[in-house]
């Protein structure tokens, strides 16, 4: 059985059931040996074959759904690399509610194709043709009915028809002309610190979606009314930063870290609480803490101190401590074994032979010069962390085994 579609950009023998079990069959073989074999499929290009082989390939554990639904249609994989994750994509559906959402910018349609879990009516804009009708085509194979595509400029979109939605959703592009990478808001296309304005016509509640590499301050220059700040991570990599808007709002926003596929729990804070912020430092107690990668892209340094009723370590290194056990953290506990001082010869001593895991944090020396100096055989057994704390260079020994939290 072949999936009809009637789009002039794309190749409709790619769905034939022979070539998609060829696809399927060929996700783990050698591309250049494929390449070098040609297609055996009249009317496909090897190139096509392999784009799709690549592409789908992509999607194994980012995009499980697409992955794994027959008769899908993949572009390049380079819009597979710059789409939302299903992940990420499950918790901005969690952010809003109403009756309309327009996806001003599109692309692959992972987040239009959450929203529409949540949202009654969802309108994906993308420019590129090409990309426009694979994600239409794919809308219907996943049976969402309640999501229409435009190829076309969304903000032009917008201005012709004059109607207001719930929600419009944006993920600038953070690339250039030359493919190159782009960070700042004002680089992206489209620059939506330009269409502010424009953009609250016709909703009063705008989500951005920004490089995990942007500086949030640098943002918040450029974006006014924003509501919330969520720093999104899955397994400990930050992977986005969502600005929440609100037409009218000009209260302080809240700074929400969120670590995805995780038991550890979210973390918000103001961002005037964390300059008024006082925090004390003391020597390593019997339980130490370690933020997730989240907790400190959002900068959250002294606020996770005050809330959770810890000490730190030194003003160079975002490592906590305490005496009683704080089960609720986000992030990394572990149970301090021993403190010792950094002395070469005796911890030589003492470690070597030792089945450990080394890690460093303000400390000069790398985990491979440590390993070669002290020893060490890789293992799980302990955990060797290497420090310095107010200029004095130690080492923790701590269980390997995370008491709670884990990523």
């Amino acid at each position: 059985m072949k999936l009809q579609i009637r789009f002039n950009m794309l190749n409709n023998k790619l769905l034939d059931n022979p070539v998609q079990h060829f696809i399927r069959t060929n996700l783990n073989s050698d591309l250049q040996e494929l390449a070098l074999k040609g297609s055996p499929f009249h009317g496909i290009q090897t190139v096509e074959l392999l784009q799709q082989i690549q592409s789908k390939l992509k999607c194994h554990k980012k995009l499980p759904t697409w992955f794994n639904s027959e008769g899908m249609y993949y572009p390049d994989k380079l819009n597979i690399e710059q789409t939302s994750s299903e992940a990420t994509a499950d918790f901005k559906r969690r952010l809003v509610s109403g009756g309309s959402l327009f996806d001003l910018t599109g692309g692959f349609g992972v987040d239009s194709y959450y929203f529409s879990k949540q949202i009654d009516r969802v309108v994906h804009c993308e420019c590129d043709e090409k990309l426009s009708e694979i994600v239409m085509h794919n809308f219907k194979v996943l049976n969402r009915e309640n999501i229409s595509c435009l190829n076309a400029d969304g903000l032009e979109i917008l201005r012709q028809n004059n109607q207001r939605f719930d929600w419009i959703y944006l993920d600038p592009s953070r690339r250039d002309d030359h493919k190159k990478k782009r960070v700042f808001v004002q680089d992206c296309t489209p620059d939506v610190s330009k269409h502010l304005e424009f953009l609250f016509k016709y909703s009063n509640n705008i989500m951005v979606k920004l490089s995990p590499m942007l500086d949030i301050q640098a943002a918040l220059s450029v974006l006014p009314n924003t509501e919330n700040i969520y720093v999104v991570a899955v397994k400990n990599e930050v992977k986005e930063l969502l600005f929440i808007l609100k037409n009218g709002v000009l209260d302080e926003p809240k700074l929400n870290a969120v670590n995805l596929n995780t038991d550890q729990p979210s973390f918000e804070f103001l961002i005037q609480q964390e300059q008024e912020s006082t925090i004390q430092f003391n020597p390593p107690l019997k339980y130490l803490y370690e933020p997730n990668s989240a907790v400190l892209k959002a900068g959250g340094f002294k606020s996770i101190a005050r809330i959770f009723g810890l000490s730190k370590l030194d003003k160079h290194t975002h490592l906590y401590t305490s005496n009683s056990l704080v089960k609720s953290f986000p992030g990394k506990v572990y149970r301090v074994r021993s403190v010792l001082p950094y002395q070469k010869k005796q911890l030589k001593r003492q470690f070597s032979g030792l089945k450990a895991t080394l890690k460093t944090r303000h400390f000069p020396k790398s985990v491979n010069q440590l390993k070669s100096e002290l020893k060490t055989v890789e293992g799980d057994d302990f955990l060797l962390l290497f420090t310095s704390v107010n200029h004095k260079k130690m080492v923790l020994l701590l269980d390997q085994k995370q008491i709670f939290n884990k990523s």
